[in-house]
């Protein structure tokens, strides 16, 4: 179900999201044309899943700007919206504006500049080794959320602390020291990547003890082992190179630390029929059943029309 809130409820969303490191689009409203039920100023918070806080106008308004949300999260750049009657948007032709005809009966107008959020990458490095203690300063020198858990005796909780999530980094760098009970520890957790600083012939030996321990090849084949890009015999500030270039590689494929994987999944989406808007599935409120087929409607308007002459709306074979 969407939630509505006041738009100052909004706003103090986005604290909480920012401070759980969840991305999230912010929408506001910059322009309207009356009767839209939308004020300049209203905004609304949408997260990747496509659930809505806060109010930017109608059922019909509402649907579009949520899709268009969750494309931008996808894809990481802000757009404006411009969302009006079909007639109206015929001859609008602006660069860089992302046109969405709906057909209300109000024949009110929008304009939605839509700008998504992503929080600086998470990351979370264990141990004390020359390794973590310089991963963890590029790290920051990135602007990376970055923490190092270095005391094997408090390990557990301050890693729980860490607030690992599925797209945190977790990288283990304690050359042998207590590396079992931490990546016990990381594979626990939902984290995107799990790297291990160690040899080949040490990762293997590790990964055996953890098979013995119970853990599952599943959860075993998550570890990246050698941690890192393969730069030969190197320093420990230059294993630490290795092993950032290695994350930002993922980060930048969108395969960990981002949302560019979260792809819009078309199989929750339809489009109304009778206006061409599209329509989550899962929250549309308008459906009819014509012919075995399920069709959904934006508003109850496009609902009716339909069912009043479905074969209007309706492409005929071979016509």
């Amino acid at each position: 179900m969407t939630q509505r809130a006041a738009g100052s409820n909004a706003v103090e969303l986005t604290g909480e999201l920012s401070a759980r490191g969840e991305p999230y689009v912010l929408a506001t409203v910059v322009w309207r044309r009356s009767p839209s039920s939308g004020q300049v100023g209203s905004k609304a918070v949408i997260t990747a899943d496509g659930r809505s806080r806060g109010w930017l106008g109608g059922a019909c308004a509402e649907p579009a700007v949520v899709a268009e949300a969750r494309r931008a999260l996808a894809e990481g750049t802000p757009r404006l919206m411009l969302l009006g009657t079909p007639d109206e948007l015929a001859g609008e032709h602006r660069a860089g504006v992302v046109t969405v005809p709906i057909a209300c009966q109000s024949e009110g107008a929008l304009e939605v500049y839509v700008e998504p959020v992503v929080p600086a990458p998470h990351l979370v490095v264990i141990g004390r080794s020359p390794a973590a203690e310089a991963l963890a300063g590029m790290g920051e020198a990135l602007g990376w959320r970055t923490q190092l858990v270095a005391a094997e005796e408090t390990m557990g909780s301050d890693f729980d602390a860490a607030g690992v999530a599925d797209r945190s980094f977790v990288v283990i760098a304690t050359q042998g020291h207590f590396d079992e009970a931490a990546l016990e520890r990381a594979l626990g957790s939902d984290a995107a990547y799990v790297g291990l600083v160690a040899s080949a012939r040490r990762a293997e030996s590790v990964k055996g003890y953890l098979r013995d321990r119970g853990v599952d090849q599943a959860q075993l084949d998550r570890i990246h082992a050698p941690a890192g890009l393969d730069l030969g015999h190197v320093r420990p500030e230059e294993i630490a190179v290795a092993i950032l270039a290695e994350l930002v590689q993922l980060k930048a494929k969108g395969l960990a630390g981002g949302v560019k994987g979260a792809a819009i999944s078309a199989g929750h989406e339809a489009v109304d029929p009778v206006c061409g808007m599209t329509v989550r599935v899962s929250d549309a409120g308008h459906r009819v059943v014509h012919d075995g087929v399920t069709y959904y409607f934006c508003s109850a308007g496009c609902r009716a029309a339909f069912e009043k002459d479905p074969a209007s709306f309706l492409s005929v074979p071979g016509g």
